[in-house]
């Protein structure tokens, strides 16, 4: 081979690495909940349990070794008392979704940014899925609720620190929950398959809103890989959800997770604030 079409050969590959850093580099990270079901379970005998979660992977250590882990028991007198002015803010907006079983629980999914977002002191948070867990995973009080729905936002840039955002209601057995009727027939042909169905237009706003008394903490994931430095927002006002729903919903997904709530973590010392409208928003 002639040199000059080794140099020829060699520059170009230079030029192909340093064109692949560039995409690296510029391609945003988010740690994103695991997807795969079968990596993990809700059962307290099994290898695969909630408590050893922080062992299964390396970039799982967080679930064992964190210090800022999700679910807690939100203690009423040990918060921090704020008055709500308006720093929380819902800019949902009506977008195609995609239903999906995932094993350890059912999702609705919308691609990042088009079923708006939550702006919090100005910064806006994109909407990209919502999902349930029965029972409710975390506590007000030492109080657990029937279901738990989050709404997981985020800013696709990993270098934004805390850039997931999960706006939480709790329910209890009561009237059918509106949003959930919506997806019901979808949930339903998916009950223990593995698998997605394109639902055409789903609105968050639909999502009963939870008042203006909140708590809000810096936790993590309740799921693999635990990753910290995620605001939650927990509306204090409970909604409902019919008996058939919830059934619905840990009918649908694997046995293991019929009831797919993390354990309660430990709050170590970390503040926990609660915005209300009146000076008695306490009660």
């Amino acid at each position: 081979m002639m040199m000059d079409q080794r140099k020829s050969i060699f520059t170009s590959l230079f030029m192909l690495l340093l064109l692949l850093l560039q995409i690296l580099h510029s391609t945003p990270v988010t740690a994103q909940e695991v997807e795969e079901e079968r990596e993990f379970d809700y059962l307290n005998d099994s290898e695969k349990g909630p408590k050893y979660w922080g062992e299964l992977r390396e970039e799982w250590a967080a679930c064992k070794h964190g210090t800022l882990q999700s679910p807690v028991d939100l203690l009423s007198e040990n918060v921090q008392v704020h008055l709500n002015k308006g720093e929380v803010r819902l800019k949902y907006k009506p977008a195609n979704a995609t239903i999906r079983n995932r094993g350890h629980d059912i999702s609705v999914q919308w691609n990042l940014g088009d079923a708006g977002s939550v702006e919090i002191n100005g910064t806006d948070y994109l909407l990209q899925q919502c999902h349930w867990h029965s029972p409710s995973e975390h506590t007000i009080d030492g109080i657990r609720f029937d279901m738990e729905l989050h709404m997981v936002h985020l800013i696709p840039d990993a270098n934004v620190e805390n850039n997931i955002v999960v706006v939480t209601y709790l329910y209890k057995l009561g009237k059918p929950d509106k949003f959930l009727s919506e997806v019901s027939t979808d949930i339903h042909a998916m009950i223990d398959e593995e698998e997605e169905r394109h639902r055409g237009v789903v609105d968050p706003r639909d999502v009963k809103k939870g008042g203006k008394k909140f708590y809000k903490y810096i936790g993590s994931l309740t799921v693999p890989p635990c990753t910290e430095g995620v605001t939650w927002i927990i509306h204090k006002k409970l909604t409902t959800v019919s008996r058939e729903q919830m059934e619905l919903l840990r009918e649908a997904v694997h046995d293991f997770a019929e009831q797919n709530a993390r354990p309660l973590q430990a709050l170590n010392r970390r503040d926990v604030h609660f915005h209300g409208p009146e000076s008695h928003i306490r009660d």
